[in-house]
């Protein structure tokens, strides 16, 4: 009976390990599988290229870093005081602001041949 907190413990420390390996067995096999798909679709002809708008994607990125940024900085602050802790808001927060600094001053050039 006295093994049983050991047991629990050792079970709580595999499963973020088995996730991550189950995780990364997917993302490989996902990205196998695309890699297969392109390069069938080159060869006969069919691929086109997608198109990548860095403008809307900096500013979908700034607004949800800014929003996630904001919320974590007074969860910390307010729980907490200003400590070490409200790094972890300012952080995102920061970069939020950042992306959509970003958006704003990007011409348009640039994004356009992208």
């Amino acid at each position: 009976m006295e093994n049983a907190p050991v047991a629990a413990q050792v079970i709580l420390a595999i499963v973020p390990i088995v996730g991550i390996v189950i995780g990364g067995t997917l993302v490989f096999f996902y990205l196998l599988w695309r890699h297969k798909q392109i390069s069938l679709q080159v060869k006969t002809g069919n691929y086109k290229p997608s198109k990548f708008n860095l403008k809307i994607f900096s500013l979908l990125l700034g607004i949800l870093l800014t929003g996630i940024g904001l919320v974590l900085t007074l969860f910390f602050a307010l729980m907490n005081g200003l400590s070490y802790q409200v790094l972890g808001g300012l952080i995102p927060l920061s970069l939020g602001i950042c992306f959509l600094i970003f958006y704003k001053f990007c011409p348009t050039k640039i994004t356009e041949n992208a």
